[in-house]
């Protein structure tokens, strides 16, 4: 029987659950998932979270992650998994959602029976059912006060990294406190999703890691320790009690699997548990390479850029975030953020395609690069970049002219056929616009774009991010937040056999990472130097939809 140790790594994402497994060598030997909607349909979700009641309000039950874990763990079993083999457990969350526990939750995370499954926890151990997460946009007042508690956006996001966004955490728990006292108060500690996560295997709460904390306008991003300016803005003088320990950097040891997991499932009882970060950081962990571009094609959009240590501080802006990094002391990871992603695409598919990717890409594939001059903006939740924006906009522009000569169009006058380009074309030039400021000025030209997530899937979106962005690209597994939490746990092992000495590049050091990614589509010359001068002409019809949008 095969006993060389494996690595599990997790990812509680929007819409699902997944697990990885990898082995020391970095092979996926295992893969298995559970999607909410269609596999646990009793909770009622729609792409993995609920709507309201409030307006904006947008949450995912707790017991249906409680739920789907169970239903994980009977997946990996039928596919004859080895627990016993793991030695190592971490993985990821959605970024910025945040679980509430009550005073019984230690007590009950303790002394879980293994004759039941998980949901036993449901309801005592938590003070609220139901996970704000990140595509909530209700706490603008809240947002609005922590900013002017510390002079400002540009100086919260000197701060923290980030201005204050409606989905980080800060604002989140903020508006609990304001809204829902009681709530507050039967409140005992905190999670992240992604600390909720190893607290179920340790038996114990977690503490946040550091660079999941990056994403809760409640850490200073530099000294990589809560503020207690920013902890008294949103929570009072009780918060840091509530929120926990200081934020636990990754590769390190938690401690061992609780025995609930050991008597259930058979897991190792020597199965370290090491600290479980975000989702986009999970990915960084993944696939970067210095000189890569990471864009994730999931339910959000996202770049992300790794920033090395440098003697000078790294620039941070109110329109991008700067998170400190999972592994390495100093660095950053500098990313923007987009609520409108796959959901959005999938909604101009339905509307114009026939509900069909293969329409889509046959529509796509018909117009040209720059699509007439035909630019269409796609809204359907209040966006992040640029803040608040909602709904559907269209554009006529020319962009041959200086500066660009733009004209807005009505949904009739926009050709039905326009739209499968328009809004790829208008996700990714919203990124290239922006992509300059974010990175050091001494940064070397970047290399590639690794795509990641559902859509990198598609040969049609892959050639026009490579057209629009002028990389070559590059695709990784589907799961690459998922395996980026695997590499976490096999470092953690990987740490604790050498002493806690080594960094992680040492560890992947053996890794062929740029091996395991095939390049995927090549920039073509004439496209990539169109869209360049299209740059200028997206930026007048976002401001025009931003002025729109603000009058009203």
């Amino acid at each position: 029987m095969e006993t060389s140790p494996l690595f599990l790594g997790l990812d509680l994402s929007t819409q699902g659950l997944k697990a990885v497994l990898i082995t020391e060598d970095s092979d996926v030997v295992h893969e298995s998932s559970v999607n909410f909607d269609r596999d646990l349909p009793t909770y009622g979700t729609t792409n993995g979270a609920i709507r309201g009641p409030g307006p904006g309000e947008v949450t995912s039950p707790v017991c249906l992650w409680l739920e789907a874990f169970d239903l994980l763990m009977e997946r990996m079993k039928a596919a004859n998994v080895n627990f016993g083999r793991i030695l190592g457990i971490s993985g990821d969350g959605q970024q910025h959602g945040s679980v509430y526990w009550s005073g019984a939750a230690e007590r009950m995370l303790a002394s879980l029976d293994p004759e039941l499954p998980l949901k036993q926890l449901s309801p005592g151990a938590f003070s609220l059912p139901n996970a704000p997460i990140w595509q909530d946009s209700s706490t603008t007042r809240e947002c609005r006060d922590l900013e002017a508690a510390v002079g400002g956006a540009q100086a919260l996001a000197d701060l923290t990294g980030s201005r204050a966004y409606e989905r980080f955490t800060g604002t989140q728990i903020a508006k609990l406190r304001r809204t829902n006292p009681e709530a507050y108060q039967a409140t005992a500690r905190i999670s992240l999703v992604s600390s909720f996560m190893p607290s179920l295997f340790l038996g114990s709460i977690a503490p946040i890691e550091v660079s999941d904390a990056s994403g809760m306008n409640l850490m200073n991003v530099l000294t990589c320790k809560w503020d207690d300016t920013l902890l008294e803005a949103c929570g009072g003088p009780e918060l840091r009690q509530k929120i926990g320990p200081e934020p636990a950097p990754g590769g390190t040891v938690l401690g061992t699997i609780s025995p609930w997991w050991v008597k259930r499932w058979g897991f190792n009882p020597d199965c370290c548990i090491a600290p479980f970060t975000g989702d986009n950081p999970a990915t960084v962990v993944a696939l970067s390479t210095p000189g890569d571009a990471i864009l994730s094609l999931g339910t959000s959009t996202t770049l992300l850029l790794s920033i090395p240590p440098s003697d000078s501080a790294p620039k941070c802006f109110t329109t991008s975030h700067l998170l400190s990094h999972p592994t390495t002391i100093d660095a950053h990871i500098a990313m923007l953020c987009y609520k409108n992603g796959a959901l959005a695409r999938e909604q101009v598919r339905d509307a114009y395609a026939d509900a069909h990717w293969s329409q889509f890409n046959t529509l796509v594939e018909q117009t040209p690069a720059g699509n007439a001059g035909y630019m269409g903006f796609y809204f359907p939740l209040p966006e992040i970049i640029p803040p608040s924006v909602h709904g559907s906009f269209f554009f006529h522009a020319n962009a041959s002219v200086h500066p660009p000569s733009v004209r807005s169009v009505t949904d009739a006058e926009m050709p039905r056929t326009a739209h499968p380009r328009a809004i790829l074309e208008s996700q990714f030039l919203s990124i290239r616009s922006r992509i300059t400021a974010i990175l050091p000025p001494d940064a070397a030209p970047l290399q590639r774009l690794v795509l990641s997530g559902g859509s990198s899937a598609n040969a049609v979106i892959r050639q026009l991010a490579a057209d629009v962005f002028g990389m070559r690209v590059f695709v990784a597994g589907k799961e690459g937040a998922a395996e980026g939490g695997a590499q976490l746990a096999r470092y953690a092992w990987w740490r604790a056999q050498n002493g806690g000495e080594g960094t992680f590049e040492e560890m992947r050091a053996a890794d062929i990472v740029g091996e395991r990614m095939k390049c995927v589509a090549e920039p073509k010359e004439a496209n990539v130097a169109l869209y360049a001068e299209l740059v200028d002409a997206y930026r007048v019809c976002e401001d025009r939809v931003v002025n729109m949008c603000h009058a009203t």
